[in-house]
């Protein structure tokens, strides 16, 4: 293993929820030229870190380049302006600050706490989140903070609950290396969370025949490539399949009988629900062969481990928590959980998502683990935060897409939105747009000046980022990895949690907010996960520093390890009896399904190369190339008809608006369903705005919008228009 160079910084990356550990080399090294950027500025070179359990010193392109975006197009002090039709004045901090408690103060005054919200980011440390929680939920007294892991990872988090009794993904990264059956459900990761995808692949290449990878996607992908078995199901039919599978292994008492009467309940309504489920109805809803059904049902029934890797193809979608308590009911009914190799895993999409769930980043959720509604979680945090009984709301909060209906009725006076992009993330762009430009304020913390969102914010903060500020990151596998400033934030940039921090001391909250660093904060908030599932009480920013990135749970008196942490090896659950829950729930099928108007299923996804609405990847000319344009793929069946060739200019439409991409026509989607990847925003050259098709029903239970599946139809365009030109403008201007 080579010796880290003098300088070198250990850290986490910040693009996806895999969580790789990164080493970073300082511009100068000994003996050799400073290494610089395009622009002659000095530039810290990225490698993987060896050291770091998790990626084992693998890394993708996005890692091996994220330095390269650290410098351009940053904020680096206050704008404001009166109205959206105006241009940006710089302001200082004191004056920038002063606007947002001028504002919530008159908020609290004539309409209450309902009126301010936030929206955050997985792209938030720990501390980040912690502070915004405590400034929300316990200052200001509404709970009305929101994230955007509502819109990736909500679906997962009720999921889990409801089945197991809690959040937290019960496997870890190890597995990968011991499960007989790898089935990948609604994620293409391959380029979504290729280092795990690798992992496996090196397993499979390595040890032939000692894992069978089954991946269930409408489209045919990297990931499928690989796959010993693919079913192109058609959209919206995974809780059929799911179903359909526990049916057969039923049938062929392909079940762990003592698992289940030891360990679960429900299993009765669960066992009459599948009789309906036969495999002729199945195959015939799924659009798959009756013959490939029974082939993965023989599978899984007969495999000594089971591995279920699933992430925004199960959650974005208005059963998305019934399709991850339908996966996690097939590891109930074969006892595959709590042992090596085994589990229901979901692949988190931003690097702290599972922090932000410790944190209560949600706005129904508590740090620990704990919810809003529980009023002895409320008095546990209450008497932490000292702020006295009924500080907190015992309503949950508005989620993200209630906060745009807030800001439509006139309902929402402040919206605070912090290190993320929702005027390109959000379902039903056109109405979120309408919805933001009638909020009195809106402020934006970001890193990043020229975003789709800063064009419609009132106040723009300028934030220091990953590498500028110490602070927490927790991957998908519950790894819990310190990630220290090397380098200074540009001008007058600040950490969130201290701006954060100072709204709660002007607000005269002085004694709460009166943190000295990142520690501290993180120190306050491990103390209140003691005794919770998702424990940290044993961590802190000095002993991550000295032995390294740990799991949870990690209770006070715990030793520093390198080994993996499973959940529910004693096969007993965090619900009121102990057992896991079957839970039995009928398919709905999609929100939107297509019609004799929009014949076809849009579904969003994304490319390796870029990363959400490329704030950051859009900056390195290498990534850009991977992928020059959206493209529009769609079946051979399907474009013939249309006289829509290869190359050519389509016109997509839903009820919702119009884009334009280029079309790519392949047989590697199923018929009567078209691909767009969503990272193009209207900033963007090429930009075409794939989540203004989408509309924003969500899960009734994790409030998550089915971002996965929109009825669209596709047209020729008969003079070329500009690529991902769109049928409405945008009604701000660039900064």
């Amino acid at each position: 293993m080579a010796a880290s160079p003098p300088g070198s910084v250990r850290s986490q990356c910040p693009y996806c929820g895999v969580g790789c550990g990164l080493e970073l080399l300082p511009p100068a090294a000994k003996n050799q030229p400073t290494r610089r950027d395009a622009d002659g500025l000095p530039l810290w070179g990225t490698r993987g870190d060896r050291r770091h359990p998790s990626s084992l010193g693998q890394v993708c392109i996005k890692g091996a380049t994220v330095c390269d975006t650290l410098r351009h197009g940053r904020l680096s002090q206050p704008l404001a302006r009166a109205s959206l039709d105006e241009p940006f004045q710089p302001i200082s901090w004191d004056q920038a600050i002063d606007r947002i408690v001028a504002r919530i103060r008159t908020s609290l005054a004539s309409k209450g706490p309902g009126a301010i919200a936030m929206y955050g980011s997985g792209q938030f440390h720990i501390e980040d989140y912690y502070v915004a929680q405590k400034l929300l939920k316990g200052a200001i007294g509404t709970n009305n903070f929101d994230a955007n892991s509502r819109l990736c990872m909500s679906s997962a988090v009720a999921g889990y609950a409801r089945s197991l009794g809690s959040d937290g993904p019960p496997c870890c990264y190890e597995d990968l290396d011991h499960c007989a059956v790898a089935f990948l459900i609604g994620t293409n990761t391959a380029e979504c969370h290729p280092v795990l995808f690798q992992r496996l692949l090196k397993r499979k290449r390595r040890q032939p025949g000692s894992v069978t990878i089954v991946v269930v996607d409408p489209r045919q992908t990297a990931t499928s490539d690989a796959a010993d078995l693919h079913l192109a199901i058609r959209p919206g039919t995974d809780l059929v399949l799911m179903h359909g599978l526990a049916h057969l292994m039923v049938q062929a008492l392909t079940i762990d009988v003592e698992f289940i009467e030891e360990a679960t309940e429900g299993f009765a309504a669960y066992a009459e629900l599948l009789q309906a489920w036969t495999p002729e109805r199945v195959s015939r809803l799924c659009g798959i062969s009756e013959a490939a059904l029974r082939q993965l049902a023989q599978l899984w029934g007969q495999a000594p481990s089971v591995l279920s890797l699933w992430s925004m193809g199960l959650n974005q979608s208005v059963e998305g928590t019934a399709k991850v308590a339908g996966l996690i009911n097939l590891h109930l009914l074969t006892g595959q959980i709590g042992k090596v190799g085994a589990g229901p895993f979901s692949l988190t999409g931003q690097p702290n998502a599972m922090g932000g769930r410790e944190a209560g980043g949600l706005a129904h959720l508590l740090p620990g683990y704990r919810t809003v509604v529980d009023p002895s979680h409320r008095a546990v945090v209450e008497a932490a935060w000292r702020f006295g009984a009924g500080a907190i709301d015992p309503a949950p909060g508005l989620d993200a897409w209630r906060q745009v209906e807030a800001m439509e009725s006139g309902a929402l006076d402040l919206w605070w939105v912090a290190a993320t992009n929702p005027l390109v993330s959000m379902p039903n762009l056109e109405r979120v747009k309408a919805a933001v430009s009638r909020c009195p304020l809106v402020v934006l913390s970001d890193a990043y000046a020229d975003t789709e969102t800063a064009q419609y914010a009132h106040l723009l903060l300028p934030a220091a980022q990953w590498s500028e500020k110490p602070g927490v990151m927790v991957n998908s596998e519950r790894r819990v990895t310190l990630c220290p400033a090397f380098r200074p934030p540009p001008g007058e940039a600040r950490p969130d949690w201290q701006v954060f921090a100072e709204v709660g001391r002007r607000l005269g909250f002085v004694e709460a907010f009166s943190y000295g660093s990142a520690a501290e904060v993180y120190a306050e908030l491990a103390a209140l996960t003691a005794d919770r599932l998702c424990d940290h009480s044993g961590l802190s920013h000095a002993l991550l520093a000295s032995e390294g990135p740990q799991q949870w749970p990690f209770p006070c008196g715990s030793a520093p390890s390198q080994e993996p942490r499973r959940l529910y090896t004693d096969h007993h659950f965090p619900t009121a009896s102990g057992r896991a829950r079957f839970i039995a729930e009928q398919p709905m099928g999609l929100a939107e399904p297509p019609s004799d108007r929009y014949p076809l299923v849009l579904t969003v996804g994304r490319y390796l190369g870029q990363w959400h609405t490329m704030t950051r990847t859009a900056k390195v000319p290498r990534l850009n190339a991977l992928h020059p344009e959206p493209l529009l793929e769609i079946h051979p069946e399907d474009a013939g008809p249309l006289g829509l060739e290869d190359g050519a200019m389509a016109e997509i439409r839903s009820l919702r608006g119009t884009i334009t991409a280029r079309a790519t026509v392949t047989e590697r989607i199923r018929p009567g369903t078209v691909f767009l990847p969503m990272h193009w925003g209207f900033m963007q050259e090429q930009a075409c705005e794939a989540n203004a098709l989408l509309h924003e029903q969500a899960c009734p239970i994790s409030r998550q919008p089915e971002l996965k599946a929109a009825a669209v139809a596709v047209a020729r365009v008969q003079e070329e228009a500009p690529v991902g030109a769109n049928s409405s403008t945008s009604a701000a201007g660039r900064l």
